[in-house]
Formats: C-alpha cells, sequence, structure tokens
C-alpha cells in the first residue's frame, strides 16, 4: 500500500453498511474503529472487488473516514447534526500511525492525505471534495493543507513512543544509595 486517504462518511457518526463497502476503516463519533467489507490489500490491484473511496485513486490507497458530517455545508460553514469529534481524530491518529508502522508508508502531504487534498496536493481531478477542511474548534472550513498539516501532525505524534514516567523521588533516592554504598551483604 502506498498511501492513506482520509475522509468523512457525510453520514451520522455511527458506520452505516455503505461506509462499510467504501472504506477499509470507519471511526465512529466515539472513538470506535469500524472494519469495512475490504482489506487494504483488496485495493492493491483495483481488477477485483475493492474499497472505492476515492475517484481514480484507490490502487495502492487505504480509505480511513470519521463517521460525521451529514448535512455539513461549507460556505456558509455548518457542520450538521454529527460533526466530527475530538475522540475520533484522536482514533483516527493512532489508526492511521499504525497503519503507517504496517504498510512502511511516510506521513507526508503525498502519502497521508486528506480527500480534500487530494487534486491540489496528486493533481487527480475530485468533485469538489472538500473533506477533511474543518476540525473540532474550528469556527468555519480551513485551508484543506493546514488542516491536513494538522492531522499528520497528530500521526506522527501518536507514532511516538510514550515517554517513560519518571521515577518517584523516593526511588531515586534509594537507587542513588544503593549505588554509592553497594548491595548490602547479608
Amino acid at each position: 500500500m502506498k498511501r492513506i486517504i482520509i475522509h468523512w462518511t457525510a453520514g451520522t457518526n455511527k458506520a452505516s453498511a455503505l461506509d462499510k463497502n467504501h472504506y477499509h476503516y470507519i471511526v465512529e463519533g466515539d472513538g470506535n474503529v469500524v472494519s469495512g467489507v475490504f482489506k487494504p490489500e483488496d485495493n492493491a490491484d483495483t481488477k477485483t472487488p475493492y474499497a472505492a473511496h476515492t475517484r481514480d485513486m484507490n490502487t495502492g490507497s487505504i480509505g480511513v473516514s470519521l463517521a460525521a458530517m451529514h448535512g455539513a455545508v461549507e460556505r456558509p460553514f455548518s457542520a450538521g447534526k454529527y460533526p466530527i469529534t475530538t475522540k475520533q481524530v484522536d482514533a483516527m491518529a493512532r489508526l492511521c500511525a499504525r497503519l503507517c508502522d504496517q504498510y512502511g508508508i511516510a506521513v507526508t502531504r503525498q502519502t497521508v492525505l486528506t480527500h480534500a487534498e487530494v487534486q491540489p496536493t496528486l493533481g487527480v481531478k475530485q468533485s469538489g471534495k472538500w473533506d477533511i477542511t474543518w476540525l473540532p474548534g474550528m469556527t468555519e472550513a480551513g485551508n484543506y493543507h493546514a488542516v491536513g498539516d494538522l492531522l499528520r501532525q497528530k500521526i506522527r505524534d501518536a507514532n511516538k513512543p510514550a515517554p517513560v514516567a519518571a521515577p518517584s523521588f523516593l526511588a531515586a533516592l534509594i537507587a542513588f544509595i544503593v549505588s554509592l554504598f553497594g548491595k548490602a551483604k547479608p
């Protein structure tokens, strides 16, 4: 697999049967990840059944979607009754980080991008797609690259190992004393 394309379903915050046919993974409003009907490998060659999520870009592409944005309007902006949630964005970042590791996909504008970025970045014509140009906390739809860059940074951050917790002061003090005097002999 060469890339991940991130979408919103334009549906409710729950994965539908239609969503499952078009995306490899759907992240629901509560952060639950639902697998689609097709595996990413089904899109390695689109001569057989596959997840059709992006016009002329399905071969080699993993489709990840946020179940959200039914009734959304770009201008004047309205997120509709089912906006993207922070839990979804966080779960999507963790999922994409895992997929990048699993498939050896570098996190770049050309390899991990939103559907809104496909046409301006890869030059493949899409039909007025603006997913994803809005995230929780924004008051209106934003610039596709700026939003994509935010998502890519979240994915990179999700790929970083968790910091090791600093030992407590007492544990550090005991370790220091033991290092000075060595182990006690019975």
